[in-house]
């Protein structure tokens, strides 16, 4: 594959660098840099100046506001925004049901959902697992009974993230138990703000407010939330997920870590008696950054594959599987490199509003963080386990 780019190609970089460095909000990129949590405001602000220059929908068909670049500009985008350490885009909205909606949704529903989603107006969240239904989310049985002209949901949704700030969550739901478990699935759109919806927070491991439980007691929604056909549901999250397993992989934001990491191995090789980098660690550093480089080939082949119209295939599984343990092995190389400075963990630092007063040493301040959260990704959107039983059946064909 040639990566090479083409003057053109070249040209577009540098209008990308130039909305980073002068376009992109700034009190985000502080924070991002700073180590500090991001609030709503600051991640709908970084997506909305994406959206004010016309980039906000990055895979999206130009018909319903798309970017319309090409595989190669959507690499060199999430590779200079990385390096530029700005967030990644919050995929509920703009990357993960806006496909459904674009792709199964009646016209009624593009036209009501897409503008706000597009403009991030409107925050979205996930409701796929429950508390019995994860890996095996065809189990779930949050039931939605149509009654008239609404559906009446009961159910509980668990390990939904950001549904704090939420004003929408698409669900799956159960609308038939006649049949095969994942043909009795529908796929609804419900308001947050609906009677009958509560929030219980769960704190991760890192002390962290981004995950919830959310309860369903008998939730009014109209029956045009309904997307696509009744029973169809599977099949459409399907498709989402496909979407979300691609963006798991943040091959950009591994990169940069990455860089970051070979920066602070400099700084310790020019500092005499340091036990931490030996051949045995460096051999380890050495496995990362090939199969970083491999992971990487894997993404511009699934970029070129969204481009031409398709959503991406199984090799989606493939990146999320080896992009979540690079993220996580990327981590432990953090955790052995800082030694003893990785042990004291402040939550108070990453909590909302914490001025910025950085622990010392510098590099070792989002250490035990980032290890802890990122112990979630090989689980989440489908466990790593389920994603090998996917490559077994689709592309080995057992």
């Amino acid at each position: 594959m040639n990566i090479s780019f083409t003057p053109e190609e070249l040209l577009f970089r540098d209008q990308v660098r130039d909305f980073l460095n002068k376009r992109a909000p700034a009190a985000v990129k502080h924070k991002q840099t700073a180590g500090l949590r991001l609030d709503k405001h600051d991640m709908v602000a970084w997506q909305q100046s994406l959206f004010e220059e016309g980039w906000a929908g990055i895979n999206w068909p130009v018909e319903h506001g798309g970017s319309g670049w090409n595989a190669t500009q959507k690499y060199i985008f999430f590779d200079e925004a990385s390096k530029a350490n700005m967030p990644r885009i919050v995929p509920f909205g703009l990357n993960m049901v806006a496909p459904v909606i674009y792709k199964f949704g009646n016209e009624e529903q593009q036209k009501r959902f897409l503008p706000d989603i597009l403009s991030s107006k409107v925050w979205w969240c996930q409701g796929y697992s429950e508390p019995n239904a994860g890996s095996d989310l065809a189990s779930l049985s949050t039931k939605a009974e149509l009654q008239g002209d609404h559906y009446f949901v009961n159910g509980t949704k668990t390990w939904t993230t950001l549904a704090q700030y939420a004003d929408w969550i698409f669900c799956l739901v159960r609308t038939d138990n006649s049949g095969r478990k994942q043909q009795g699935i529908s796929f609804l759109l419900i308001n947050m703000n609906s009677p009958g919806i509560s929030l219980q927070p769960i704190i991760t491991i890192d002390g962290q407010h981004e995950v919830n439980e959310v309860h369903f007691d008998n939730v009014q929604v109209p029956a045009n939330n309904l997307i696509g056909e009744e029973g169809k549901g599977w099949t459409y999250a399907k498709v989402l997920l496909t979407h979300e397993r691609t963006g798991i992989a943040r091959v950009a934001e591994s990169k940069q870590r990455f860089c970051l990491l070979q920066a602070r191995i400099k700084e310790l090789q020019d500092t005499p008696d340091q036990p931490h980098v030996n051949s045995v660690f460096m051999a380890r550093v050495m496995a990362v950054e090939i199969d970083l480089v491999s992971l990487e080939y894997t993404e511009l082949r699934v970029l070129s594959s969204i481009a031409t119209g398709n959503a991406p295939g199984p090799e989606s599984s493939i990146l999320k599987i080896l992009g979540t343990e690079l993220q996580q092995a990327i981590d432990e190389l953090f955790l052995d490199l800082s030694g003893l400075h990785a042990l004291p963990f402040v939550p108070d630092q990453y909590s909302l509003g914490y001025a910025g007063d950085n622990l010392e040493p510098h590099y070792a301040a989002n250490t035990a963080p980032h290890y802890y959260n990122n112990r979630k990704v090989s689980i989440y959107g489908g466990s790593n386990e389920i994603q090998k039983n996917i490559i077994a059946k689709q592309i080995l064909g057992f």
